[in-house]
């Protein structure tokens, strides 16, 4: 087993590879082009820049973590080919990187979700939070402004502020989407990718939902019952 560290890319994350490659037992880390929105095409040439970033560290680029579903997809709406189509080449361009994993999620509107991105422990350390007490007293809208006035100049994938005006068009499209339909699109979207991937010597790796449970009244089917 090899140890990685999710890193978010240069200028989206705040730990550069030289603290990463300086962690005890870490082989590489688990990178994403952050600035490519879902359900557009990674360019070789960024995947590739990426890469030889990591390896001048001394650090390996074998597992991927996240190349977003479009929502589309995941609703199962008539242009979703067109975006599979668009997965397709980004899986190519990966492989010929020499990635050989992709970690992907199947979760309506939003990735993970905390409440906090620097919550305080008594010892001082600072980790990712979890109030699910706080996100079941308020609207997703509501919430999203709270967290990101106070998230020390962080966001959470799903959450950036310029996301925002989308949010009630996304709900209202999820309203009332029963779980099996949800698990018809993931299937099709695994029928259509997975040749693709195999092609391309990539396994595909399903994120379970974070957490595993309905959020905001929104579907979840990667979960814990």
């Amino acid at each position: 087993m090899n140890m990685v560290f999710r890193w978010f890319g240069e200028g989206f994350d705040p730990v550069p590879l030289e603290y990463i490659r300086q962690i005890p037992g870490v082989s590489g880390v688990v990178p994403m082009l952050s600035d490519i929105p879902a359900g557009e095409v990674w360019p070789l040439e960024k995947i590739l820049a990426m890469k030889h970033r990591i390896e001048a560290y001394g650090l390996a680029m074998e597992v991927i973590e996240s190349v977003n579903v479009h929502e589309d997809i995941k609703l199962g709406l008539p242009d979703r080919d067109q975006y599979i189509s668009n997965y397709f080449a980004t899986l190519e361009n990966l492989g010929k990187a020499g990635v050989k994993v992709v970690c992907y999620n199947f979760m309506p509107v939003f990735d993970w979700v905390r409440t906090d991105l620097s919550h305080t422990l008594d010892d001082g350390s600072k980790v990712l939070y979890y109030d699910s007490a706080f996100v079941d007293g308020v609207d997703p809208e509501a919430f999203a402004k709270r967290f990101n006035a106070g998230s020390n100049g962080f966001s959470l994938p799903g959450w950036e502020p310029e996301r925002l005006e989308t949010l009630r068009r996304l709900f209202e499209q999820y309203k009332g989407m029963p779980e099996e339909e949800l698990w018809r699109n993931l299937e099709y979207f695994l029928k259509a990718v997975i040749p693709a991937a195999e092609r391309a010597g990539i396994k595909m790796a399903i994120h379970p939902d974070d957490p595993p449970w309905s959020v905001f009244g929104l579907l979840r089917i990667i979960k814990n019952e």
